[in-house]
């Protein structure tokens, strides 16, 4: 989100590291640690020493560094957000600064280079600061700058997830995930390294934060950690092999609009074998750019398709409210209503209609909390026909064509080709 805006408002992003950062740390807490090695005084060997700053190590370094920096940050007229800590907002008129935090990595934007200067001046007044320039890598995700857009990869950390299956000179699949079936606790045999399944599903988890388009397969493979099958194994082998193919995709952010908030949502109703619990999801653009999505099976079972749409529903109007508030926060509110586009019929009726069914009375609270932002016109439900649900990558194995085409909606996509001025 922040990223939109920077490039909507055409702000530099830069990157800030901070050398030995739990140093910084002040200690609130009594705490003592044996004398070091090689440093003990040979009069007093059984002494202890009494801690007044911070070291690497302690189960409270990052605590007290993250204090210290919010604290100094607070000191220079930066705001801290209560809907992320991670989040600093500096606003002064018509200057305006964000500041995330991520242990000792830094994001860093401002309206103007001067500010950007003065805020980086003051930090490394306080903490020993490097300024690494135009933000290009953060947290294993390439950051690359083109013109009027950026793009988010993972290329390396993909090529690292295929060496580490064993997999690197696998031919490529066309789709991450079969669409025949979905799988079950009874497919089979035991796999022998369940460690090795574990650990892959993991990576993959962090692979999604720019490839929201594998997001259903990993979801369904992680279903599987406390005993993975055969049948699992392969399934994941299969999206490894999906990635073998694009590796050098990634989600591409246009310079855009920001005033506009848009959503879809869908569910599988009861497509779990096991549990016939729904597996619900939804994806939210901020103007073009696609800043938040989910796919994840509903924690209760629905006793219809209609329940399981419309707590799908209340999923992103959730979300959404959250994004609103966020937005507001960072002084970019949007006027206009968040349109949530579902492909069921019934469930849009349900969220305006003010009459409560026999059918319906146990999803009441989901009921009154969609019908209280539509009725406040903060949020508007509407109709998408089945073939330009967007949400659909995200509950099932779709054909090859509608996948590719809904990738494409999504922003997932080749890294632009960078081409020299004449």
């Amino acid at each position: 989100m922040v990223l939109s805006i920077a490039l909507s408002k055409s702000w530099s992003i830069h990157q800030l590291d901070v050398k030995n950062f739990f140093l910084h740390g002040n200690l609130n807490e009594t705490i003592y640690m044996y004398q070091p090695l090689g440093f003990k005084d040979p009069a007093r060997p059984d002494h202890v020493c009494l801690l007044r700053k911070s070291l690497y190590g302690l189960k409270q370094a990052p605590r007290a560094w993250y204090q210290r920096f919010a604290d100094f940050v607070a000191s220079i007229g930066f705001n801290h957000s209560k809907l992320d800590t991670s989040l600093f907002i500096y606003r002064h008129d018509h200057d305006t600064a964000y500041i995330l935090l991520y242990v000792d990595d830094i994001v860093f934007t401002a309206s103007s280079e001067s500010l950007r200067k003065c805020v980086i001046s003051q930090l490394s007044t306080e903490f020993v600061m490097k300024d690494l320039g135009p933000l290009s890598y953060f947290l294993g995700i390439v950051v690359t700058r083109h013109k009027n857009c950026l793009f988010l990869s993972q290329t390396k950390y993909a090529h690292d997830i295929i060496k580490k299956a064993g997999m690197t000179d696998c031919n490529p699949a066309s789709t991450h995930v079969d669409s025949k079936g979905k799988m079950s606790t009874q497919s089979g045999i035991s796999y022998g390294d369940p460690t090795s399944y574990r650990s892959l599903c993991g990576a993959l988890q962090y692979l999604t934060f720019t490839r929201p388009d594998i997001s259903y397969a990993v979801q369904q493979v992680c279903l599987f950690m406390h005993a993975p099958q055969v049948a699992h194994t392969n399934a994941l082998k299969r999206i490894i092999r999906y990635i073998q193919g694009t590796a050098d995709y990634g989600l591409k952010l246009y310079k855009s609009s920001i005033t506009s908030l848009i959503s879809y949502t869908d569910a599988d109703w009861g497509g779990c074998p096991d549990t016939r619990r729904s597996t619900s999801c939804y994806c939210v653009f901020l103007g073009d750019n696609l800043i938040s999505w989910s796919s994840k099976r509903q924690p209760t079972l629905s006793k219809s398709s209609v329940e399981a749409e419309y707590r799908g529903v209340a999923n992103v109007v959730s979300e959404s409210c959250w994004v609103r508030n966020l937005l507001l926060e960072l002084r970019c509110s949007v006027t206009q209503a968040t349109l949530v586009y579902c492909d069921n019929v019934s469930a849009i009726y349900l969220s305006s209609n003010p009459v409560q069914h026999q059918r319906t009375k146990h999803i009441e609270m989901d009921i009154h909390f969609v019908r209280e932002k539509v009725q406040r016109g903060e949020v508007r439900v509407l109709h998408v026909p089945s073939r330009y649900q967007i949400a659909d990558i995200f509950t099932k194995g779709l054909p090859k064509i509608l996948f590719d085409d809904f990738r494409a909606s999504l922003s997932v996509c080749k890294a632009p080709v960078s081409t020299a001025e004449v």
